[in-house]
């Protein structure tokens, strides 16, 4: 396993080096400015269309239900655990680069989901199937095939990290921490109830989903504001704190080591894209299988998973940190976001602990049909059943390993996966600019 570890820990330098967070920050941007900065002007006409009750066109699942399963693949340890890990490593710094990896981050996942129902295919048990894979292979053509292969494998691989073994870790620890609840214990009820579950594929992972990922948003949200409030002179002060050490380094105090800037850019925009996941190339999947009559419309209900996830709920959680200082504590992960609700609320532990274990219950569920659909692009339907016994029995492994090490690999298999995406959709922007424009010129004349 030191091995291992090691290993993993000089490849995720490498993948995660400058060049990664230029190409997820610098094609965000570029798209943002191509499309004259429309995810964030028109972000209530998403709003709009994610309440609105006409569905046309095919698909297995409603707009609605598709971003609230690309939303309960995001909305996981990332909020809880990645929030706290980054201000861990990058001091209250690490936030402001978040919120501008979701910023742009909108622009990217905007694009995915234009390209994955454009592109999106039927399989042969007839249902709609897409995300980079196919708008690879479908926009791009024959001599760039090899690079939706790739990003198969990734995807496929990374699933059982970001989307497994790291959730189940995070909330055997909760509960165990909370509750004391044993690891095994919780690897084999969640391996339970994600089979059964299962058993149902997108259309019941969906139904799951547009069910418990508003309600516990909206209860972790308003738990959130309560700490807030309870701490409200300490607010402005926060702020001044997160644009300051955004751009200087900030020294060591009490539990913190102090970090430079280059950790606050490093570990923001890593746990930002940990969270929000744009520019991985994940969400598409679940868009791709939405009832929509045209790419557009999925694209501006897809952009709000990156804000409601990162620029709502993760501000949530690194406000909460700062504010009742807990953040130089020494504590780090789940602890870290536990310790600050817990001083500001009664009880804030077991808040944190429940809304871990249903945000990583829904992101296992999330993220077994992402998988499924990678592996399915590689083998065919015949590697559906295979693929969702391996994921099922997974579950009480991830439980009972190392936390680190899962962090590690999770971390490593996002970029590996990233990079084929990337390529994809700054080959492809024009064919997003282009089917915006005709969107919008339509809209007017009409």
């Amino acid at each position: 396993m030191e091995w291992l570890t090691s290993l993993l820990t000089s490849v995720n330098s490498v993948v995660w080096g400058v060049p990664m967070l230029v190409g997820i920050l610098g094609l965000g941007l570029y798209l943002q400015l191509g499309l004259g900065l429309m995810p964030i002007r028109k972000l209530g006409t998403g709003f709009k269309l994610l309440f609105s009750k006409a569905e046309a066109g095919a698909g297995e699942i409603s707009p609605f239900n598709a971003l609230m399963t690309a939303l309960s693949a995001t909305i996981g340890t990332g909020n809880i655990a990645g929030v706290a890990t980054a201000i861990f490593f990058g001091g209250p710094g690490a936030l402001f680069w978040m919120w501008m990896t979701a910023l742009v981050g909108m622009a990217t996942k905007y694009a995915e989901a234009v390209c994955a129902v454009k592109y999106r295919e039927t399989d042969k048990l007839g249902n709609h199937v897409g995300g980079p894979m196919y708008y690879i292979r479908n926009g791009l053509g024959a001599k760039w095939a090899w690079l939706g292969v790739a990003f198969a494998i990734f995807g496929g691989f990374a699933g059982f990290g970001i989307g497994n073994t790291v959730q189940a870790n995070s909330v055997a620890d909760a509960l165990d921490a909370s509750f004391g609840i044993s690891h095994t214990m919780t690897g084999i009820v969640l391996m339970v109830l994600v089979g059964l579950v299962l058993i149902g594929g997108i259309r019941w992972i969906s139904e799951v989903a547009g069910k418990l990922v508003p309600l516990m948003t909206v209860s972790y949200f308003a738990a959130g504001i309560v700490v807030l409030a309870m701490n409200l002179g300490e607010i402005p002060a926060a702020f001044a704190l997160i644009i300051e050490h955004a751009f200087t380094p900030i020294a060591a105090q009490g539990g913190f080591a102090g970090a430079a800037v280059w950790a606050a850019i490093r570990f923001g925009v890593a746990r930002g894209v940990f969270s929000n996941e744009a520019g991985l190339g994940s969400a598409p999947i679940a868009h791709a299988a939405a009832k929509t009559d045209n790419p557009v419309r999925q694209g501006l209900i897809a952009m709000l998973g990156t804000f409601i996830d990162t620029i709502i709920v993760c501000s949530v959680t690194g406000l909460a940190i700062i504010v009742t200082g807990s953040w130089t504590s020494g504590e780090a992960g789940a602890s870290l976001t536990t310790l600050a609700f817990s001083l500001a609320i009664p009880g804030g532990e077991y808040i944190v602990s429940v809304a871990l274990a249903i945000f990583a219950f829904t992101t296992i569920l999330g993220w077994s049909f992402y998988g499924e659909k990678c592996v399915q692009f590689l083998f065919g339907v015949k590697a559906i059943v295979p693929f969702r016994i391996a994921w099922v029995l997974a579950l009480p492994i991830g439980a009972t390993q190392s936390l680190e090490f899962i962090w590690l690999l999770a971390d490593t298999l996002n970029a590996m996966m990233a990079i084929p995406n990337l390529i994809a959709l700054a080959l492809l922007s024009p064919v997003v600019f282009r089917l915006t424009k005709e969107y919008f010129a339509r809209q007017k004349a009409g």
